[in-house]
């Protein structure tokens, strides 16, 4: 077990896409404790393998909160299947130290992962809870996809990205979401 160095956002080991984990080994399991370790030092809510330095699919999460005991999820080889609802938050990221910005994600998210005995297990996140929230945020990074990729309003990103000295958004990184915007519109017309 051990901290481990977070890398900052402009590393271009960030945009990588990560390898799958073809033996949940004890390298593996070591580099859960390590990802946990070094996602509680920082106060994180979750944290990925590439945030550390490894290209591999394998992220972990914590959204336990004030006195409720920790109540860590590792997910290694996470897909997505099913996704639903928009939602506008504000995030942040231990690789964008002390910024943060609205992004559009969507609400509800279904995700089958292996758990850190590679145990498959299916996880639903409903209703825009920090953890639909972050599991959407971490399984981006598995695919070199950052949260400033789904900002809201550049501009007012680039601004904020400036002040905390770190790199502007990369243009051809945004990411296009059609359906969630839709969703957004229709939730704006009906409000």
């Amino acid at each position: 077990m051990a901290v481990r160095k977070i890398v900052k956002y402009g590393t271009p080991s960030l945009r990588e896409e990560c390898k799958e984990v073809h033996k949940v080994s004890q390298k593996i399991k070591v580099l859960v404790k390590d990802l946990l370790d070094t996602m509680y030092v920082n106060n994180g809510v979750g944290l990925a393998a590439p945030q550390i330095g490894e290209n591999i699919r394998m992220f972990v999460i914590d959204v336990s909160t004030g006195d409720e005991p920790l109540n860590p999820i590792v997910f290694i080889n996470p897909k997505i299947v099913k996704k639903s609802g928009a939602i506008i938050r504000e995030e942040g990221c231990l690789s964008f130290p002390a910024a943060y910005t609205q992004v559009r994600r969507y609400q509800n998210v279904l995700v089958k992962a292996l758990d850190r005995n590679g145990k498959p297990f299916v996880l639903e996140a409903k209703d825009g809870c920090l953890l639909a929230i972050a599991i959407q945020h971490e399984n981006d990074h598995l695919n070199g996809v950052l949260f400033v990729d789904h900002a809201v309003n550049r501009f007012e990103t680039d601004a904020i990205l400036t002040k905390h000295k770190l790199p502007p958004i990369e243009l051809d990184k945004i990411v296009d979401e059609p359906e969630l915007e839709a969703e957004l519109e229709k939730q704006a017309k009906n409000d």
